[in-house]
């Protein structure tokens, strides 16, 4: 099933751009309204000026002496002048202007009131019966510049305001989601048979239904985990006794009988016996491999175990043939000393009855952790290889076994956190058999008098 991407990049995205969006809907919003509110004042400075300047001109045009002609006003000081202005008679001749007043602007005949050209806005007034009329223009250009240097002056935070924002958000989104990045974590990191609850204290109240139903569900596993373990390990417990008295009979009627017949008969159920034995202590060993309970609370030096096992396994059939290889300094780990001793039992008795008897077979614990088992034979197909951690699966071997040592192994690693490597053929050989475990704990020096 396809993923729908990160809810933290979705929710930071969003609301980042939702909000860039909103400052940019704001920013036209004020720039609009910042464009009436200057056109308001920018029609009352051109009224005001035409009104100011009737006046004037009125009283400088009546006192007057001789014909009446154009006249400029002088300029004062040099500037920009924004605001122009003509004062004409009824028949459109000029009688007073600006000294930057272009005639082209102002049309032949003006309304009284605000009228606009393609370029400019202008107001005109009367006075004297409409005998004398002043005309302002203001440049449309300027207003659009003012506007523009406003709609600026707001957008231009927004290139600071915007990355900000998202940031922020991203920021807040990844802290409010760090409990259920937690909460993940702590799935993820759960070893092989660890269905404990986990903590949901600190999730959002959208995730915590979530989390309860995980931790339900993990219960339910749990249990039914436990009673299916259970029942193999008391099965395997429970027949100990009859299989020990069994073979106990079987023995006597050996012993006592003298028909070779009957002997023989006795032998062959002394086999089977003997059998169903080691398959009952490989399902006990099996069930407590994938119990849990394979890490201790207190750290053990490993090195000496393998030493004792294979010690234990010296008078076994091909024990002879053990080579060890063990580290000089003690390799400390939180394994169970139990569990890690029929780890490597299952190990050493795999590689001694299905390796080549003439060949030794080689235990070395390195101090890097590293535990390996590898034995002489045939190279043993990659199908068969990828099969033999499967309970009850023997490849193609004709020794003697019950099929559970490599599935035991395989699921004492796992519960350590750690996996099980086989190879067939051993790197750098034409043949043989190897079973490589990496600890999960690093090799740590001991300390003075360790």
């Amino acid at each position: 099933m396809k993923r729908q991407g990160s809810l933290q990049r979705r929710l930071a995205l969003g609301l980042g751009f939702g909000i860039a969006v909103m400052w940019l809907g704001a920013t036209l919003v004020a720039g609009f309204t910042v464009r009436h509110e200057l056109d308001e004042a920018f029609d009352s400075a051109i009224q005001e000026t035409a009104q100011r300047v009737l006046p004037l001109a009125v009283v400088d045009i009546i006192n007057r002496e001789g014909p009446v002609a154009t006249q400029r006003i002088p300029l004062v000081r040099a500037h920009e002048e924004y605001l122009t202005y003509v004062v004409r008679d009824d028949a459109g001749n000029t009688l007073l202007r600006s000294h930057d007043a272009d005639p082209a602007v102002f049309p032949p005949i003006a309304e009284q009131g605000f009228t606009e050209t393609a370029t400019h806005r202008l107001y005109t007034e009367t006075a004297v019966q409409g005998t004398i009329v002043v005309t302002v223009a203001e440049p449309l250009a300027h207003r659009r510049q003012a506007v523009l240097q406003v709609l600026m002056a707001l957008a231009l935070p927004l290139l600071a305001l915007v990355p900000a924002s998202v940031a922020g958000v991203w920021w807040w989104v990844r802290l409010s989601l760090r409990p259920v990045h937690s909460f993940r974590g702590e799935i993820e990191t759960r070893g092989h048979g660890d269905l404990t609850p986990i903590g949901t204290g600190a999730l959002p109240e959208e995730v915590g239904p979530i989390a309860d139903a995980v931790n339900r569900l993990m219960e339910r596993l749990r249990r039914a985990l436990e009673a299916e373990r259970s029942f193999a390990a008391n099965s395997a417990h429970e027949l100990r006794t009859p299989v020990a008295a069994a073979l106990a009979q079987a023995q006597r009627l050996m012993a006592e009988a003298a028909d070779p017949s009957v002997q023989d008969r006795a032998r062959q159920i002394e086999s089977s016996l003997r059998a169903l034995a080691r398959i009952t202590e490989k399902l006990m060993q099996l069930a407590k491999a994938e119990g849990g309970g394979v890490l201790s609370d207190s750290e053990h030096d490993l090195a000496p175990i393998v030493a004792l096992v294979a010690d234990e396994l010296e008078h076994s059939v091909g024990g002879a043939r053990l080579r060890l290889s063990l580290p000089q300094r003690p390799f400390l780990s939180a394994l169970d000393a139990d569990a890690f001793a029929i780890l490597v039992r299952n190990l050493i008795e795999n590689a001694i009855k299905h390796g080549a008897a003439s060949d030794p077979v080689t235990v070395s614990l390195s101090e890097q952790g590293e535990l390996s088992v590898a034995n002489g034979g045939p190279v043993v197909p990659a199908d068969v290889l990828a099969r033999l951690v499967r309970p009850f699966e023997r490849g193609k071997a004709a020794a003697d076994g019950t099929g559970l040592g490599l599935a035991i192994a395989d699921a004492i690693a796992s519960a350590a956190g750690t996996r099980l490597e086989l190879r067939s053929p051993i790197p750098g050989t034409g043949g043989g058999f190897e079973a490589r475990v990496r600890l999960p704990l690093r090799a740590r020096a001991a300390g003075p008098g360790g």
